[in-house]
């Protein structure tokens, strides 16, 4: 192919000739080559150039894959910021692709024919015979209809301020997977029918542009639906969705094909569809992101293949350098992840909003390093210009200036934790999860006279620090500094009103206990994912580690019956102590404890005096309905 002087990093490719006009919905499927070359520009870090070619060749928005691919691009604006105007702008724009693909499908039958359709099959207007009877065109219009359904919904629900406009939003959504369904069917069904008549595997009259769009949202949508709480699942199945996380991945390995046994895919970029990368990210957001909240089928082995060959392609590539620093956390290698983060603020400047999850990642990445300092800087960035969770960002500064600890930092901490309620966000009419967690602490600060223990720690154990953490930062620094707290709590036994002043002494011992067993557990048995030195020594050995872990959750439950504020630290104690049980081996033990906490029964005070939910519950059920899936099928935890 011919190089692109005007953009080196996509020398593989060459600038496609501008579209024809007038535009004519039967020559639709000719703009597939320019809207493919928008969205390499996208992904490597070229967007205002991305932008500027979609408007030169659609300054009206009427051609369907460039109204569409336009409006993906507002929305992928609109959630970087959150900004209330830019979330307005990407629904406006995504309304308007759905306008275009709408007036591109095949029209609905008339009344009667659809009641005939209902007795005879070949009358029928929907699922495989409909789409069957459509033009290509057709079929790509009823397949962008359901994009574009799923992407106003994606942004509808990050804007909505109530219940209202969620139901509405959930309802598109239900639509799309409708649609998915039925082309994922028709998929099948001409892929049968080829490989009976002896023309291999796939029909080869779908072109790959359609198939990868498929599999794109058939696979999204069934890994979508396998991460829902068994308690909302089973609700949703009782509409006829169901889930299959395998089925899910399968299909967007396929659109790549990518396989286990080979380093390189099996689909070239000239044999690939348009949406082939698309499904590489989703691939990635699953196993590295999404690998946060479960862990059946989690595979960094699959996405380090999958980000080494976009890396080839997009070098400057924002999005896969993002991933590379995600890839390098998931291995407990937080310096590699904060250089790679920092490559991707330097490879564009062009959406500043993209320079914010560098500076989000970078901020959980310096605590895994225990570099507060640098956490700080990177939460004062956040709080400057970000929109995402302003309440997160404020108690993030505050706890590491806290933690830092002079005077005048404590005193900027302690007025940074009085606005740190007022600066909560709703959506969809419900407080965030992450939000409420920070403003109770930021009470409880100020209750306890503008003290709190082990507040960085603690922050950032919910980001999964202290197991991305290399060991010897857990070893030398973490759990010195919790074992420091917990002599300081032990000596006030005798007298807790010894203790600040009498405030927090059990709270705190709890805490402290906790992070111990925490820090402990994570020093016997590091992330399966953690690259560690075989030849690093630390005081303790694996066994007493680990069994000292034991003990600091069991001393968690002893006390835990007279916890006035922190009940989480109860049922978080059980969820990691089940964990550590099955890395032990001891499988029945680790299911005792994780069921109790799925179960939703009060754990930490009898149900009579329990006062309602705890902190992060959600997440919790979420991680623990997956490790007991995992332990369950004998895979991974």
């Amino acid at each position: 192919m011919s190089s692109s002087p005007k953009f080196p990093t996509l020398s593989w490719i060459s600038e496609p000739k501008l579209a024809k006009k007038p535009y004519s919905q039967d020559k639709a499927l000719d703009d597939l080559d320019g809207i493919a070359y928008a969205l390499h520009l996208f992904l490597a870090s070229h967007m205002i150039e991305c932008e500027e070619f979609c408007h030169k060749n659609d300054p009206q928005k009427e051609r369907l894959y460039f109204a569409s691919g336009y409006g993906l691009i507002q929305c992928v604006k609109g959630l970087m910021s959150f900004e209330d105007e830019d979330l307005l702008a990407a629904i406006g724009h995504v309304k308007k692709g759905n306008a275009v693909a709408a007036a591109h499908r095949k029209r609905a039958a008339s009344l009667p024919t659809r009641l005939a359709g209902l007795l005879v099959g070949s009358l029928n207007t929907t699922g495989v015979g409909w789409i069957s009877s459509m033009t290509p065109i057709e079929r790509h219009a009823e397949l962008v209809y359901a994009e574009t359904l799923y992407e106003r919904a994606i942004v509808g629900i990050a804007y909505s301020g109530d219940w209202l406009a969620f139901i509405k939003e959930a309802l598109n959504m239900r639509t799309a997977f409708n649609i998915y369904r039925q082309l994922g069917r028709y998929i099948e069904q001409a892929d049968a029918e080829a490989a009976a008549r002896g023309k291999g595997p796939e029909d080869r009259t779908i072109d790959p542009h359609f198939r990868t769009g498929v599999y794109l949202g058939v696979g999204s949508s069934n890994l979508m639906l396998s991460m829902m709480p068994s308690r909302l699942l089973s609700l949703i199945e009782l509409f006829g969705y169901k889930g299959d996380r395998h089925v899910g991945l399968n299909l967007l390995y396929k659109a790549g094909g990518w396989s286990q046994s080979s380093s390189e895919p099996s689909i070239s970029f000239a044999q690939e569809g348009v949406r082939r990368t698309i499904c590489d990210m989703t691939l990635l957001i699953f196993h590295l992101i999404l690998s946060s909240f479960t862990y059946e089928g989690v595979d960094i082995k699959m996405a380090e293949k999958i980000l080494d060959y976009n890396l080839k392609r997009y070098p400057n590539g924002v999005f896969f350098l993002f991933g590379q620093g995600r890839l390098n956390l998931c291995r407990s290698q937080p310096a590699a992840a904060i250089e790679c983060y920092k490559k991707a603020m330097d490879a564009q400047k062009q959406y500043r909003n993209l320079h914010h999850i560098s500076f989000w990642e970078m901020s959980i990445a310096y605590m895994a390093l225990w570099d507060v300092e640098s956490s700080l800087e990177n939460w004062r960035h956040l709080e400057a210009e970000a929109t995402w969770s302003k309440a997160t960002y404020t108690y993030g500064m505050a706890v590491c200036l806290y933690q830092l600890g002079n005077e005048k930092q404590k005193e900027e901490a302690a007025k940074l934790m009085s606005q740190v309620a007022s600066r909560r966000q709703r959506i969809a009419g419900k407080s965030i999860p992450l939000e409420k967690f920070v403003a109770r602490k930021a009470r409880k600060f100020e209750d306890q006279g503008n003290r709190l223990a082990l507040p960085v720690l603690e922050f950032g154990y919910y980001f999964q620090c202290i197991g991305r953490a290399p060991r010897s930062v857990v070893s030398n620094k973490m759990l010195p500094l919790v074992e420091e707290t917990l002599a300081k709590v032990n000596a006030c036994d005798s007298d807790p009103s010894k203790y600040e002043n009498g405030r927090g002494h059990l709270e705190d011992m709890c805490l402290a206990l906790f992070l111990q067993g925490v820090c402990l557990r994570y020093i016997a048995y590091p992330e399966p994912d953690a690259v560690v030195d075989p030849e690093e020594t630390f005081p303790v050995t694996k066994e007493d580690a680990a069994k000292r872990a034991v003990e600091s959750f069991e001393s968690v439950f002893k006390h835990g019956t007279k916890i006035e504020l922190d009940h989480f630290l109860v049922y978080f104690a059980h969820f990691e102590l089940g964990r550590l049980l099955a890395c032990m081996g001891d499988k029945d033990k680790a299911r005792f404890h994780l069921d109790l906490v799925a179960s939703g029964k009060p754990l930490e005070v009898s149900g009579a005096a329990r006062k309602g939910k705890y902190s992060m519950e959600n997440a919790l059920h979420v991680r623990t309905n997956a490790a007991l899936d995992a332990l369950n099928s004998g895979g991974r935890l």
